[in-house]
Formats: structure tokens, sequence, C-alpha cells
């Protein structure tokens, strides 16, 4: 009759099977299971049977414990391993392996299931190595051609068409050029001939009003905004615009991903001297939010002088003036003329976008404030620069065009709220060859009239109605 314990004897026995007072061999000669490797028995040593018959032992102790006579011993080859000819590189490779010796062995079916997906596994592996080295090997083919192509167009630049620019930039050859994007060594020189100086600043004035910045930033350090605002409640907009704070929150905000206009970075005393600099230059401006964008690309290819007189010139432009200063009638002038031709390239995205109320405002504003340096790749935003600075305005509505019909198909899946958020925030994937795919497949003419000639008409129609609103008396 088997043995009873009391419910003494079960607190005061051990929960656990008594181990053997035999010493334990090294891990390391042990053959163990490890999660990515096996560790082989060495040959003649007395503890390579030790870790297979120490489940064996711990089972005959606890039987005779409990009363129970043990079944037959499974023989200790039976429980071992097979040894592979390779060593397991991760837990994939277990499936091959024979199973402990207290769990029931595999069968031939099983092991030859378990033998077939692994060979699945390692041929999927292999494909998708080969595929990931001939994607590598294509990126690396496109990359050099790319850095030849832009060596070549590097010495015809320098060579060529900078030492005689008058003259060479409006052929079809340089415009060819220009539009498959300028060599980063040359874009800044390019950027600055292409805007002009027609403001005729020198380096020497931007020193005069850089010095005006500084101390008009020493006053506000000294008197607190509160007390500024209450002593000068009169101050215009762009005086409270052109506060150090909006210039210090906005640089801080600047391609955040760079890291190099941020406080402490290599560019941000640079950008917050440019941006310092131009609201005492036109304090009938004065900041406005944005600009930072566009004064930090110029700092990218420009010395900090000739950045500053291309920032001044770049936002003269008809178009940056009207966004800066935010002149309503005018803004509604140039989205009237993108809605235009928007309706006239993209007719089925221009009717959804209809459908939803969706203005151009709504995304034109934010594109047309950077020049697309905030919302395209930085690589991509300076292709963009590249053709504005040949094309001028009707350029900046032809990427806007562009982006549309690129993401037409995934648009016309959308409502209200996810076009306004997707256009806000394009993807971060976008490549400069298909955004200028798109662009090279926008037809700037409606009705055979190109951009300038739709706007113009627009402005005179809308001066005629101004006119037909306005009382003979104020007319004269």
């Amino acid at each position: 009759m088997p043995k009873r314990f009391g419910i003494a004897d079960f607190f005061t026995r051990s929960l656990f099977s008594r181990k053997s007072k035999e010493p334990k061999a090294t891990s390391h000669n042990a053959p163990g299971w490890r999660l990515f490797s096996k560790t082989a028995a060495r040959e003649g040593d007395p503890s390579k049977d030790l870790a297979s018959t120490m489940t064996a032992q711990e089972e005959q102790e606890q039987e005779q414990d409990s009363g129970v006579s043990p079944c037959p011993q499974r023989p200790l080859a039976a429980g071992r391993r097979k040894n592979l000819e390779f060593e397991p590189l991760s837990t994939t490779a277990l499936i091959l392996e024979d199973r402990p010796a207290n769990l029931p062995a595999k069968s031939m079916e099983e092991t030859q299931r378990h033998k077939l997906e692994y060979e699945e596994m390692v041929a999927g592996a292999k494909r998708r190595e080969l595929k990931e080295a001939q994607k590598k090997k294509r990126q690396m083919k496109e990359r050099h051609r790319q850095e030849d192509s832009i060596s070549n167009a590097m010495v015809i630049w320098n060579n060529e068409i900078l030492p005689h620019w008058d003259t060479m930039k409006g052929t079809r050859r340089v415009r060819e050029l220009w539009w498959q994007g300028l060599p980063p060594s040359v874009r800044g020189r390019v950027w600055s001939l292409a805007i002009g100086n027609e403001l005729n600043i020198t380096p020497e004035l931007y020193e005069i009003f850089l010095s005006r910045a500084k101390e008009k930033w020493r006053s506000y350090s000294e008197t607190s905004s509160v007390n500024d605002s209450e002593s000068d409640g009169g101050a215009s907009l762009a005086d409270r615009e052109s506060s150090l704070d909006l210039i210090k929150l906005d640089i801080s905000r600047t391609f955040p991903s760079l890291f190099i206009f941020q406080k402490g970075g290599p560019y941000h005393d640079l950008l917050h001297s440019v941006l310092g600099a131009y609201t005492c230059y036109r304090p009938d401006i004065g900041y406005v939010q944005g600009m930072s964008f566009i004064a930090a690309v110029l700092i990218l290819n420009l010395e900090e002088a000739e950045a500053f007189i291309t920032f001044a010139n770049l936002l003269n432009k008809p178009c940056q003036m009207a966004f800066f200063r935010v002149d309503h009638e005018l803004m509604l002038k140039y989205f009237s003329a993108f809605e235009i031709f928007f309706e006239e390239n993209l007719p089925r995205l221009f009717s959804h976008f209809q459908t939803n109320n969706l203005t151009p405002d709504l995304y034109l504003i934010d594109w047309i404030f950077t020049l697309y340096s905030k919302s395209l790749p930085l690589d991509v935003a300076c292709r963009v620069w590249d053709v504005f600075c040949r094309d001028g305005e009707e350029s900046l509505f032809r990427t806007g065009l562009g982006i549309l019909r690129l993401y037409e198909d995934v648009l016309l899946q959308m409502d209200f709220i996810h076009i306004a958020q997707f256009l806000t925030r394009l993807p971060e994937d976008l490549q400069s060859h298909t955004l200028f795919n798109a662009m090279a497949n926008t037809h700037m003419i409606s009705r055979n009239r190109r951009w300038a000639q739709v706007f113009s008409a627009l402005m005179k129609d809308g001066n005629k109605e101004m006119e037909k609103n306005t009382s003979p008396a104020l007319r004269s």
C-alpha cells in the first residue's frame, strides 16, 4: 500500500525534486541547448552523458518518493540529439534538431516536414538577399550615373555658361541643363545671378542693417515684452512680428531634422542675423512665418552677405510680395489662375476638390510661403528652386499641379480632412525624378494662353470690376 503523507509532511517536503549530489559539469563541457548555437560534447569526457541522464535520475527519485514503480527507461542514446554537420545560427535551425530526451520523439513525417520547412526558409532568405543585392546594385549604378552627370554638368556650367551668363542664360541648351538640375557647387551662384539684385544692396548695407538689428535685440532683452506692449501700444503688426521672440521660435522649427539651424547649431547665428537684418531693412513687412525656410536654403548655398542680398531681392518679386504682405485681393487672383490650369490639366481631381469644398488657399499658401522647402524633401525642394529661378512664379504653380498629378489616384480616394492633411505633409520618400516627370506632363497653356496672359487677364477683369463697384465721386 502506498505511503500516505499528512499535512505537516506536505509542508516540510521539498516541492521540487531532489538534485543529484554529484558535482555538476561545467557549462562549457555539457552538450546543453542554447538559443543561438549548440555546444558539442568533448570526446572521452566522463560528464558527456550527465545532461542526458539528469532527467531520468530525477524521475526515478520522484517515483520512489511517491511509491510508484518506475517505468522502463528509454535508452540514453535515443535521448541524445543527433550530431548535425552545422552549427544552428538561429532558433529557425532548431526545427531540424531532435527533441530533448524528456519529450516525445519526432515522427518521420514530422521530421521530413520540418526539413522541407527549413529548406524553404533558407531558399526564401536567399531570394530576399539576392533581390536586395540587385536593388543595391541598381542604386549604386544610378548613383554613379548621377555623379558622372553632375560632374560633366559642373564643367559645362563653370567653363561655358557662367563666364558668358548674359548671352547664354536664355539658350535652349542652358534651359535644358537647368531643368535637369543644377550641380550643387554652382547652384548658389546661378540662383544669385538669376534672381538678380534690382534693389542694389551691397554687403556694406547688410552690415549696417545687421548692426541695427543687434542693437534692437539688446533693447528687447533689456525690457520685457509686457513693458514694450504697454509703452508702445500703437506699434504696427510688422514691428510686433519682427520681435526677437518670433524669429527665435521660427528658427527652432526650421529643418529640425538637420539640427544645424537650432540653438547651438553651426548655422543658427547666421540665420538669425539674416532674418534680423531683413526686418530692419523692410520694417513695412517685418518678419513673417515661413521666411526662415527661404533664408535657410539660401544660407546653405551662399555666403552670408550674398544670401541676404538674394533673400531681399527674392522676397521683392511680385508673387512673394503679395503673399508676405498678405494682399488678399492679389492672392485670390493667383488662386484663380491656378484653378484655371488645375481644371485644364486634372479635370477629375478638380471636380473632386470642388465637391469637397477644398480651395487652393488650404494648401498653396504654405507651399508658396516657403517655396516648397518645408513641404518637400530638401534635395527635391532645391530642384524646384532651380526651375523657379529659370521660369519665375509660373513654376511654383506648375510644381503644385505636378504634386497633385503625382498623387491624383490617392487624393481621389480621400475626403476633405484627409486631403488637407496629406497636402500639408507630403510623403518623405518623394523622389525628384517622379515629381519632375509629373511636372513635364503638366501643360501651362489654357485656350492658347500662357500663365502670364491668364494672370494678366484676371488682373484686368478685377480692375474693371473694381471700377464698376466704385462710385463716380470716388473715381474723380
